[in-house]
Formats: structure tokens, C-alpha cells, sequence
């Protein structure tokens, strides 16, 4: 197999080749078709998350099929097409597991951060925790499904029934956000760096009823504001943005330090949320809903051996999201 091998803190991406890896019992092993590259692959890559194991290769929005099982694998088939998120294992016997919260298991596992992911042509997998995709799934459009739909999805779902919402950073994560929202009626305000024309013209055409700058004030009160980018600056600014019991859900692994401000704005129970990670529930129901929306999701392709040229690209500010395919 080819991987790109992250040896450093913000070191290049390598190319390795290593002979393919055996499925230990509970384990697939998955021939890659293509892996979109997230923010969070950023925050491994630059050293921001703790603890991370090096060396590591990163990805985690995987869409493959199953070539081999190890024993005890009961499911899926070989030669099934599956997703492989970032929530890699649990251990299913901890008071969150126990209560569906397996999002906050201290000894859970995470794909492309405490084990391999799919920036490489093949990629294990704990068997129980892929995701089974449709045989007519377009590997390529579906990839940024695995992180940036389940946890946009998972960041709206803790907004509730709110009506108007506030995007804060138009990405791979808001721009699914976005259709979703359309498709279930609610008003979307997209909020972007200052000065981008390109990403507020694209939240327009995805059905976005206003996008500005995000130092810009809201044209109306939002009962919700979802921030993607890791910017703490952004919270307070999003509680000017939101009335009186409205939310505000962090939707990153990653943020800058969130700076002082007024109670005031906090008071009026607004209310300040994070999303930690995913469960497979969230996987179950975001791609039950997703064939509904009609979820289009605009990429760019690069080849595996160019992930340093998608890294770029991200860091750049690309509209949608970057893929791999080996």
C-alpha cells in the first residue's frame, strides 16, 4: 500500500509504501476510492490536538470497499462500499457508552489521529464502526459526508427547532449545513472572513437569505449561530448575533481562546454549546436524511501523491472541500 505518513509536527506529508495491513479480529481492511481532507486534519498536522501519535497518517472522511476481515467479522460484506469516520472505536462499557454518548468515551479511538486513516490507498477499520453506503454512491461526493455532513448535521441537531441560523465560516461543513437548512424551511445567514465575495456568493446560490463579513452585524435576530471556523473572536460576535434563549454551537475539535466579554451578552439565557466528535447514531439518521435533501457537495480532486497541493488548498479557503483519490 501507499500512504502519506506524517513524521512531524507541521512536517510535509511523505509518501511511504508498506506492505498491506492485516485486519486484526473486529477489523476490515478497506480499499480506499477517496478521502476529503477536513480542518481537523489541519489541526493534527499543525501540532493543535493533544497527545497525537506519531507517526500518523491522517484522513478521515473514507469511502472504500472491504477487501479483507479479521476474524470474528460478521459484517460488512467484501467487497461492500463503507465510510470510515473519525470516531474510530469505543469502549462500549463506559457510562456514555452505556447512555448513546459514545461521542464522549474517554478511551475512544479516532480515525486519521490515534490510528491510521485514509490519506493512503488502503486503511483499516474496527469493523462495527464503518458506515454502509449505497452501492451507486459517488465515492468522491459522498467522502465529505463522513465528517463535515455528520458533524454539520450533529451541530444543527443541538440548535433545535431554530428558525433563522447564523454559519460562521462558509466550508465543507456549512455549505451541507446550509442545504439541509433549506430543505427544512429554516433562514440561512452565512458569515465568512472579511472580504470574501467568492464564499458569500456561494452561500447565496446555496439558498443563503443574506452572507457578509463575519464583523459584520446581523440583519436580523438569529435564534441560533453554528460557528465552523476555529476562531474564538467569533462567539462573542455571534452573541451580539443572537436573541434572547438562542444557542451558540461550537462545532470544532479545535478553537482559538474564546476573549472576554460582557455577561450581558451571554445573559437573556443564551446559551454557549460545543460538539465533541460523532456517534453512529448520527451516522444512521444523517444518511437516512441526506438521499432526501438531494445533498450536492462541491469538491475539488487531488491526487493522493498532491495531498500537500489540498492541504494548501484548504488552508487557502476552497470552496467546498478537497478529496484524495489514489
Amino acid at each position: 500500500m501507499d500512504a502519506m505518513v506524517l513524521r512531524q509536527i507541521g512536517g510535509p506529508l511523505v509518501l511511504e509504501t508498506r506492505p498491506d495491513p492485516v485486519p486484526d479480529p473486529g477489523e476490515v481492511r478497506i480499499r480506499v476510492e477517496a478521502c476529503a481532507l477536513c480542518r481537523t486534519d489541519l489541526h493534527v498536522i499543525d501540532g493543535e490536538l493533544p497527545d497525537l501519535r506519531l507517526p500518523i497518517v491522517p484522513g478521515h472522511e473514507i469511502v472504500g470497499r472491504v477487501e479483507a476481515s479479521g476474524a470474528g467479522v460478521a459484517g460488512p460484506a467484501i467487497g461492500a462500499r463503507v465510510g470510515v469516520p473519525w470516531l474510530g472505536h469505543t469502549c462500549g462499557a463506559c457510562a456514555y457508552c452505556a447512555a448513546g454518548r459514545e461521542n464522549l468515551c474517554d478511551a475512544a479511538g479516532f480515525t486519521g489521529y490515534t490510528r491510521d486513516g485514509g490519506f493512503a490507498t488502503h486503511v483499516l477499520a474496527a469493523a462495527a464502526f464503518t458506515i454502509p453506503l449505497s452501492e451507486t454512491a459517488d465515492p468522491v461526493a459522498t467522502a465529505p459526508l463522513l465528517c463535515a455532513g455528520l458533524i454539520g448535521w450533529r451541530t444543527l441537531r443541538m440548535a433545535g427547532e431554530a428558525a433563522r441560523i447564523g454559519l460562521y465560516g462558509f466550508g465543507a461543513a456549512a455549505h451541507i449545513v446550509a442545504q439541509i437548512c433549506r430543505h427544512q424551511g429554516r433562514a440561512v445567514y452565512a458569515f465568512t472572513r472579511p472580504g470574501d465575495l467568492k464564499a458569500q456568493g456561494f452561500a447565496r446560490d446555496l439558498g443563503a437569505a443574506w452572507a457578509g463579513d463575519s464583523g459584520t452585524s446581523s440583519p436580523v435576530a438569529l435564534d441560533a449561530a453554528l460557528i465552523f471556523a476555529p476562531d474564538g473572536a467569533l462567539v462573542p460576535a455571534a452573541l451580539r448575533a443572537v436573541r434572547k434563549g438562542g444557542s451558540i454551537v461550537c462545532g470544532g475539535i479545535h478553537m482559538s481562546d474564546i476573549p472576554a466579554f460582557p455577561y450581558a451578552l451571554l445573559w437573556g439565557e443564551r446559551r454557549v454549546l460545543s460538539v465533541a466528535n460523532l456517534t453512529r447514531e448520527d451516522a444512521r439518521s444523517f444518511f437516512a436524511l441526506a438521499p432526501r435533501v438531494g445533498i450536492i457537495t462541491r469538491t475539488r480532486v487531488f491526487p493522493l501523491t498532491q495531498a500537500e497541493a489540498a492541504i494548501a488548498a484548504h488552508r487557502s479557503g476552497i470552496e467546498g472541500a478537497a478529496v484524495l483519490v489514489p
